[in-house]
């Protein structure tokens, strides 16, 4: 640790590499998506095969989550996030090669596996480097590049199979992580206290203002399923579920929707598809921000201020039962755009979440748990959103089904969980009534 007496700002230069983990791990899942209308026609695959395949991410991905989070709080996030990185970044590279149905599968779901580590580290990675008063800043800027990912991958993969080749592009993008795996080894360190250009001062500032100094290596992870003694946890598992169904729609189904549908040309689709993810970006920053500045300004409990802007951004996310009855694409647009927008509003509260109520060092197995069940709405989204389709011909009952799911949502978040504070394990299997909001 650097004694200096000048405040050093290392940890915005760990935030900024894991920005550029989820934007990575965003734009090597989303290359399917954009190259879906090609691999449909040229590998003869139709509606139903397609959506298991885009589905088969989420399988591998949902699975994995808790094994990933559990991996990097025993042995460091900096284990944990290099590895997967470097897994995924290969299986995105190696995905160029495939001939079919049985192919695309098997890869996309060794894709699922590199990528599960992601999320989980990153929140661990916050809890540890971060005061508790920027936690909700920082997890929804990392979680905002995952729509710059989505939006830079749209336009730029389609522009680059149009250029050259849908398997040339995969490994283009596929190596792009290996650099980044470079930057990772050199630069991380698992605590503040050891990087070794920090400035005490900067050590002071973020240990001084966490409740709970995660790092502690004679402290073990909870067990994953003693969390599920608690109330919160499941609200946190089912509240997501019902985010991330609506959510991975726009990096599913959305350019086969915007082509198909709204009779869009390959090109123009590239640069629509963008927006919502563009806007999405934009606002789940400023929601993150804010919702720091609302709970440090004393103003609202950090349980109001979580419930208040994650039922904003649901509201927000209910535009997308109405994007298919207006004929005008425009509109159809607009509403996408809000909608996404109102699931990352909710995202940056989600991910900060797991650091507000997890154990000491249990955070990335929190955040992985949450995760896991979210994350099957993933898996379950487009093979619905698929069948749907392929059973009406049209879009609008799956967009609809989508809104309905968001409103359980809300309910969810306003009356299963509970007051927002670390989980404290109690002795002789009573639960802490803090832990599971009951008062």
């Amino acid at each position: 640790m650097n004694a200096m007496g000048s405040k050093t700002r290392i940890r915005w230069w760990i935030a900024g590499l894991m920005w550029l983990a989820i934007a990575i791990n965003y734009i090597d899942r989303t290359v399917l998506s954009a190259a879906a209308p090609h691999l449909i026609s040229e590998l003869s695959l139709n509606p139903e095969m397609m959506g298991f395949i885009m589905a088969a991410f989420f399988w591998s991905y949902s699975l994995l989550q808790i094994p990933a989070g559990w991996f990097a709080d025993r042995f460091g996030q900096k284990k944990g996030l290099g590895l997967a990185v470097a897994w995924w970044s290969v299986a995105t590279s190696v995905m160029g090669l495939a001939t079919g149905f049985k192919s695309l599968l098997a890869l996309r779901l060794a894709l699922g596996v590199g990528e599960a580590a992601a999320y989980p580290s990153n929140a661990g990675i916050t809890a540890r480097w971060f005061p508790d008063s920027e936690r909700a800043t920082v997890s929804g800027l990392f979680d905002s590049a995952s729509k710059f990912g989505g939006a830079v991958a749209m336009p730029l993969i389609v522009w680059m199979i149009y250029m050259f080749d849908w398997r040339l592009t995969f490994l283009i993008i596929g190596s792009v992580g290996l650099l980044w795996v470079i930057a990772w080894y050199f630069i991380y360190a698992e605590n503040p206290e050891d990087h070794k250009k920090i400035s005490a001062l900067e050590v002071s500032h973020i240990r001084n203002g966490q409740i709970q100094k995660h790092g502690d290596k004679s402290v073990l992870p909870m067990k994953w399923y003693k969390l599920l003694r608690y109330r919160n946890i499941w609200a946190m598992c089912l509240g997501f579920f019902t985010i991330n169904y609506t959510s991975y729609f726009f990096i599913t189904w959305l350019p086969t929707y915007l082509v198909q549908e709204k009779g869009m040309d390959f090109i123009k689709m590239g640069m629509v598809a963008a927006l919502p993810l563009l806007s999405g970006m934009v606002i789940e920053v400023v929601a993150g921000w804010a919702s720091d500045r609302v709970v440090h300004s004393g103003r609202l409990s950090l349980t109001a201020t979580r419930k208040l802007f994650l039922t904003i951004g649901l509201l927000m996310a209910l535009c997308i039962g109405f994007a298919p009855f207006t004929d005008s694409v425009f509109m159809t647009v607009f509403l996408l755009c809000v909608a996404k927008s109102g699931t990352t509003v909710a995202a940056s509260q989600v991910w900060a979440l797991p650091g507000d109520v997890a154990p000491k060092n249990s955070v990335s197995i929190v955040a992985g748990l949450q995760n896991t069940v979210s994350n099957l709405g993933g898996a379950i989204g487009p093979i619905v959103t698929g069948a749907i389709v392929a059973a009406t011909g049209s879009f609008t009952f799956a967009l609809v089904f989508s809104a309905a799911l968001v409103v359980l949502g809300i309910i969810n978040y306003l009356f299963l969980m509970g007051k927002v504070e670390p989980i404290v394990e109690a002795s002789n299997s009573q639960v802490h009534r803090a832990s599971v909001g009951q008062h």
